[in-house]
């Protein structure tokens, strides 16, 4: 909860008054603006950045909220919101007639959530019950709170280091305890078919099976032409400013010592230990354990960007459904750090 008493009004004041507040969600950090108010959206996409044609994730005080964002809602919405909401699952739905073209990225879709995080519903509860912004939509429009396309923040301190005094207020609420980005669903082709994934999370397809009885379709970059565009979805994304190479495990030891023969100072991110540590310019070993490497990779990514090294050099994940989500993220870090994704791989 926030520190200091009062902060959650003050959220809700500078909300209404069009201004931006960065709160934690369980996944990661947001940026938050009244989904509803063009303006204050348009701040977000000035301080992060972000491109214009990008979509928002509107972050709900609960699912009763929903049709006042969508239309033509479908059955499976509902299961899949009565069972992973308040939760990290976004659904894309038809967006209902109210929904301005700026939260959406023009798109005739919009991005929905009702996050897990207490101090995120008690601000979107506090929200709702002060009239919820422009036209009583009582939706706040949230993307990571970093700039467009680097590492997304799971501390109030990476928010202030991002953003600097572009945003008015940081509820801080701790170590996001899920620290990935939730999963992306589309939902739009309504009951007629099986829900496509747009982007993989803690929510995995195995888990949505269970209640819808079918598993999505998991949606390729090049199957890509046809379904909305959502956060997270571009190859290069939650990226540091220092080159990351993925490296496959077994081939780890035998890179390092080859670029450290060159003088390069790397960086090192595994979830195994290194047999000669030593000889690393900084180094950081995660669990083994898919939810508790998600829930430091963020923070542990930007340690290593701040540590002056050449490269970081990160062991590549075990190819099991569990690790899915992260390394996802991890694809996109290495691409969008300006690099190939498979380095150590084809040398």
């Amino acid at each position: 909860m926030p520190s200091e008493p009062g902060e959650i009004d003050r959220a809700v004041a500078l909300l209404q008054a069009g201004e931006l507040v960065a709160f934690p969600t369980e996944t990661v950090y947001g940026l938050g603006a009244d989904a509803a108010n063009p303006a204050a959206v348009g701040r977000i996409f000035a301080a992060k950045g972000r491109p214009a044609d990008h979509p928002l994730i509107v972050h709900l005080p609960a699912d009763g909220y929903l049709e006042r964002w969508a239309r033509e809602i479908p059955a499976i919405a509902w299961e899949l919101s009565e069972a992973f909401w308040p939760g990290p699952l976004t659904l894309i739905l038809k967006r209902a007639p109210a929904v301005p073209g700026a939260v959406t990225g023009g798109q005739d879709s919009v991005g929905l959530r009702v996050p897990a995080h207490p101090l995120a519903l008690a601000l979107l509860q506090a929200y709702a019950g002060a009239g919820g912004g422009l036209g009583g939509m009582c939706g706040i429009a949230a993307p990571s709170a970093n700039r467009f396309g680097r590492i997304s923040p799971t501390e109030a301190t990476h928010v202030r280091a991002e953003l600097g005094e572009a945003v008015q207020l940081i509820l801080d609420g701790g170590r996001c305890p899920v620290g990935i980005e939730s999963t992306i669903l589309d939902l739009t082709a309504g009951d007629a078919r099986p829900p496509r994934l747009l982007r993989p999370g803690r929510v995995t397809p195995e888990q949505i099976a269970t209640v819808i009885g079918v598993l999505p379709e998991i949606v390729s970059r090049e199957q890509a032409d046809g379904t909305p565009r959502v956060s997270g979805s571009l190859a290069a994304h939650y990226a540091p400013t220092t080159p990351l190479r993925l490296v496959a495990p077994e081939r780890l030891a035998e890179v390092l010592d080859s670029l450290q023969q060159t003088g390069r100072r790397c960086a090192v991110l595994c979830y195994r230990p290194l047999p000669d540590a030593g000889a690393t310019h900084a180094l950081r070993c995660l669990p083994a354990d898919p939810r508790a490497y998600a829930r430091a990779l963020y923070a542990a990514l930007r340690e290593l960007d701040q540590t002056a090294a050449d490269l970081i050099v990160v062991e590549d994940l075990p190819a099991t459904p569990a690790w899915v989500a992260v390394a996802d993220r991890l694809r996109r870090a290495a691409c969008g750090s300006g690099r190939e994704a498979d380095f150590g791989k084809r040398r």
